[in-house]
């Protein structure tokens, strides 16, 4: 049986965030959930630059179910944790029963790979306190209040925490997260 994989995430999380993860570690053999407040029809967005802005525009996204909601989640029968950014992490943050999955993951040092605003949600319980992170670079301030270290590097991995920037960097976030996957839980 393959090694469960949990990403966790909400409306107006940026599309390439939640779903190349997704399919990547599908596509190694994982068997990948997606949680979010509540099982629903989640609908994402896309992040991009245009000229003249001084930061990024938000457009639709895809729709993407979640399988399950946060409080049906048994933290126990999940190898490792994707945390993607956009604006979701904004409001999960405040989320009882997600704090407690991500208090889990950390307190098991189990596998976390987070990437641009997905940092926000470890922040907010303690799980940054002494670790070197990237996250998108407007967040350098929140990481360091957070007591990280920031590198604005396209990854950063500290133990079992792997860190990208934004989805410009997926490829090397991704094998990065496999790297340390594959030495903590591999597929079979």
């Amino acid at each position: 049986m393959a090694a469960k994989i949990l990403i966790v995430t909400g409306d107006a999380a940026e599309s390439l965030e939640v779903l190349y993860p997704y399919q990547r570690l599908r596509e190694e053999g994982y068997d990948v959930h997606i949680a979010a407040p509540a099982r629903k029809k989640l609908q994402f967005v896309i992040h991009d630059f245009e000229p003249g802005f001084d930061t990024y525009t938000e457009k639709p996204g895809y729709t993407w179910p979640a399988d399950l909601a946060f409080s049906e989640v048994d933290p126990g029968q999940y190898a490792a944790l994707v945390i993607p950014g956009g604006r979701a992490p904004e409001y999960l943050r405040n989320d009882p029963e997600l704090r407690k999955l991500l208090k889990a993951f950390f307190d098991t040092d189990k596998p976390v790979a987070q990437i641009c605003h997905g940092p926000l949600l470890t922040a907010a319980i303690g799980g940054l306190s002494g670790r070197r992170v990237t996250a998108y670079p407007a967040l350098e301030l929140d990481m360091q209040a957070a007591g990280a270290s920031f590198r604005d590097a396209e990854t950063v991995v500290d133990g079992t925490l792997v860190s990208a920037r934004a989805w410009p960097d997926h490829s090397t976030w991704m094998r990065e997260f496999l790297t340390v996957l594959r030495a903590k839980a591999p597929v079979t």
